[in-house]
């Protein structure tokens, strides 16, 4: 192991806390989100770490996560996007992370995540579905008092 490695892995081993944000996902999604984790560092942003599967038979050329930040009242603070994992296949399920630097998070807040969509391989049609309200109530029923 490398010396440059080592001061890394110490970091990530004693660094970083976890929290677990909540899915939603909206009816037709091909692509389904699982363990995902927020993985806090001291000196860095938090790093969404999520699993995608492509619960569709047709290949996936790409999709975007969005992230709802909401207030520990359940007010939503911000919404982040970014691009998920390109080409899926079917039945597959691939790694992928999104670094949370689009407003600032607090220890309170409470994330939320989904595909909001996808675009299927040799088509320039994309799904789409608005997860706003769904996310919305999935925060308000987690709401801290």
């Amino acid at each position: 192991m490398s010396l440059s490695v080592v001061p890394l892995l110490a970091l990530l081993a004693v660094g970083p806390s976890e929290s677990t944000p909540f899915v939603v996902q909206a009816a037709g999604s091909p692509v389904r989100l699982e363990r995902a984790k927020i993985l806090n560092s001291t000196e860095a942003p938090p790093v969404l770490l999520y699993a995608a599967a492509n619960v569709g038979d047709e290949q996936l050329e790409q999709f975007t996560v969005i992230v709802f930040v909401f207030d520990q009242q359940g007010r939503l603070k911000a919404r982040q996007v970014a691009p998920g994992r390109r080409t899926l296949d079917p039945g597959t399920t691939k790694f992928s992370t999104m670094v949370l630097d689009g407003s600032p998070i607090e220890p309170t807040d409470l994330l939320v995540i989904g595909v909001n969509q996808a675009q299927r391989a040799s088509s320039e049609a994309w799904w789409r579905a608005d997860l706003q309200a769904a996310a919305t109530e999935e925060a308000s029923k987690r709401k801290k008092p």
